[in-house]
């Protein structure tokens, strides 16, 4: 049994004297609840597949974006001798390579097909609990699908400050991930590839942020996070005192 919170609008017996009761407390079998429903978004390096893989481990159901991707990239990636998320982003190559573009649209495409696929499978299966690992670039996929994830999820943006944000430039210079700079990587003369991702980054993690905090129902700052002894339990109780209930 567990004990769980919403706001609803039910009928009253005429005994009740109101024609609507409001904000009750329910305890309801394991079984009878809404499914637990979240969508982490947030930068690279934010702690999204840390969070998702916890929760796995709690069985909650769980998909990783990035992996069904990098299966639907497979032929593509094999061609050039590549292989797992580092492989994509080599496949992608740096952003002011030739193939660059081209590659960036095809990961992009390929995004946009993944969470399509996922968003129809959930709403075929309105019973179903899942935990989605986003990428980055979910924001860049369209209006259309992230109406429809809003609508079937709780969506999660994990937060990074300023010092943290200095972080994820460094992991991504040492360990790069497939990242979509939708032009905002910007050379300028005789600047080194590496110099400009430093100068750039910031501003992508800064638009980015404006786009994660429209998107998502609640935000967490990934500082907040970093104790190691925060558990899954504990981090859906994070979510839900910002929420009221994780869907």
């Amino acid at each position: 049994m567990s004990l769980i919170y919403w706001t609803s609008t039910v009928p009253c017996s005429a005994a009740c004297g109101q024609d609507t009761v409001e904000n009750y407390f329910f305890v309801m079998d394991t079984h009878l609840q809404k499914p637990l429903r979240l969508a982490l978004i947030g930068m690279s390096g934010a702690g999204k597949t840390f969070w998702t893989k916890k929760l796995a481990a709690s069985r909650y159901p769980a998909i990783s974006c990035d992996d069904r991707i990098e299966q639907k990239l497979a032929p593509r990636l094999a061609a050039g001798g590549y292989a797992g998320i580092n492989g994509v982003a080599a496949w992608m190559g740096w952003p002011d390579s030739a193939a660059y573009v081209e590659r960036e649209s095809e990961y992009l495409a390929e995004e946009i097909h993944t969470l399509g696929e996922i968003l129809t499978e959930i709403e075929k299966q309105p019973e179903k609990s899942l935990v989605l690992d986003t990428t980055g670039s979910v924001i860049y996929t369209g209006n259309n699908l992230l109406m429809r994830l809003r609508r079937q999820m709780t969506i999660v943006h994990l937060a990074a400050s300023a010092e943290e944000q200095q972080l994820l430039i460094e992991r991504y210079l040492k360990d790069p991930k497939p990242v979509l700079w939708r032009g905002a990587f910007q050379p300028k003369p005789g600047e080194a590839p590496r110099e400009t991702v430093a100068r750039c980054y910031p501003a992508l993690i800064a638009a980015r942020r404006q786009s994660y905090e429209a998107l998502a129902h609640c935000t967490l700052q990934v500082a907040a996070l970093r104790d190691g002894a925060l558990d899954a339990p504990a981090f859906l109780k994070m979510i839900q005192s910002k929420t009221g209930s994780p869907r």
